[in-house]
């Protein structure tokens, strides 16, 4: 099979013989020699549904017209200059007006390097040291938050990764998810938290959704205690409606990050925030931060037509969550697990009941999710290859192709 053979090449050359380590399936993966629409067609002559979706970015799907036709406009004019570009303020504009507490906003190359970003800036801002992170929340590959997760409230940072040093995460701190009082606590007892980093659903190991009243305690818990509210907003970022989850649960957060769906499927990231803060980042201010491909343009002409293809089309946001309906009501009393959904996030947790925080993901069964997820690759269905990461459907998924995702969930499950 090419697959295989490819896989057995890339074993020798790359590390684990992939470039991002959840792609290293067992035995091997798959490897993709197109995508259109909602689909993807491998290399040994298979077509799946792609509720993957690159893991998030592609909410247009595979190979949109408006963007295709975006970027080949952008790459007869060339793709990178390294000078400021016309479509930039347009851009910022765009998503400053989307966002009520956005003032200004700088963009980077990836969602990794804009939480790196806010997080320093919100450092240099406040003068403080420590950082606090939810249990279980991913804000990219950088050493400040590749932090184990604990069960206290108040867990001192532990390094996940080899090779990031003890003295880095010693001043990131910890808390559970859905869980004000242990926020509370934590800040009544630190006076030198200079801001909480939090996905306001957690979709690397989801989709976790917040409780009733929770984002808006969290933001009275912070404001009480002068620390900054950073919102990642990476993955729901023009994901769940226009202006994010911050809109849609009417939360004004101090900082925001953005990527994937702002790069219209190419490398972005971006972080913006209160004007006051933002100044202090050079050259306006002390706070430095700077990158070759930052704001390189054909990332900023493909962000710019997806969203304005989403600010056009905003009745799809009602579409996509009538289809992830579709595939709940297919999979109710079936299995001993739980559906959980919002918008055109999904995902089926091998656990009785649907996981309030980090802790209670962890009690999954991953072994029979592994061979669910096997199962539903054998009838055309391509999921992320864990438990713990978030299911997505994009504006081309048809109402065939929802069905046929529901039928193979009562299939396989």
């Amino acid at each position: 099979m090419k697959s295989r053979d490819l896989f057995s090449d890339a074993m020798h050359l790359m590390p684990g013989g992939v470039s991002s380590p959840v792609r290293a399936i067992k035995p091997y993966p798959f490897y993709t020699s197109y995508a259109s629409g909602s689909h993807l067609f491998t290399v040994d002559g298979k077509k799946l549904i792609d509720c993957c979706l690159a893991y998030g970015p592609m909410i247009l799907g595979h190979g949109h017209p408006q963007i295709q036709k975006a970027i080949a406009t952008q790459l007869k004019n060339g793709w990178l200059y390294g000078t400021p570009i016309p479509i930039e303020p347009k851009f910022a504009r765009l998503i400053t007006n989307d966002h009520p507490s956005i003032d200004m906003i700088r963009f980077v190359s990836s969602g990794s390097e804009a939480t790196m970003a806010a997080l320093r800036l919100a450092r240099g801002f406040t003068g403080k040291k420590d950082i606090v992170k939810i249990e279980g929340g991913f804000h990219g590959a950088h050493d400040a938050v590749l932090v184990k997760a604990g069960s206290g409230a108040t867990t001192l940072g532990v390094p996940d990764s080899a090779g990031v040093l003890a003295d880095v995460v010693a001043h990131t701190r910890q808390v559970p998810f859905n869980d004000p009082e242990s926020l509370e606590t934590l800040l009544a007892n630190n006076n030198d938290v200079a801001a909480l980093i939090i996905e306001p659903i957690l979709g690397n190991i989801g989709p976790i959704l917040p409780e009733k009243n929770y984002l808006k305690e969290v933001r009275s818990i912070t404001r009480s205690h002068e620390v900054l509210l950073i919102f990642d907003e990476v993955i729901t970022g023009y994901r769940l409606g226009i202006g994010g989850a911050q809109v849609k649960f009417g939360i004004n957060p101090d900082l925001t990050t953005l990527g994937k769906i702002i790069g219209g499927g190419l490398p972005i990231g971006a972080f913006g925030g209160k004007k006051e803060i933002m100044e202090q980042v050079a050259p306006s201010g002390p706070v430095y931060q700077a990158g070759t491909f930052s704001g390189n343009p054909l990332s900023l002409t493909a962000g710019f037509a997806t969203l304005q293809w989403l600010h056009h089309h905003p009745k799809m946001y009602v579409k996509l969550d009538e289809m992830s309906r579709m595939i709940e009501d297919a999979v109710t009393d079936r299995g001993n697990g739980s559906f959980v959904r919002l918008g055109s996030m999904f995902k089926y947790f091998f656990r009785n009941k649907p996981p309030r925080n980090y802790s209670e993901v962890k009690e999954c069964d991953t072994g029979i999710f592994n061979q669910f997820w096997m199962r539903m690759l054998k009838r055309g269905i391509f999921l992320p290859p864990s438990q713990f990461e978030t299911n997505f459907l994009s504006v081309v998924h048809s109402k065939q192709d929802t069905e046929t995702i529901a039928w193979a969930y009562q299939s396989c499950l």
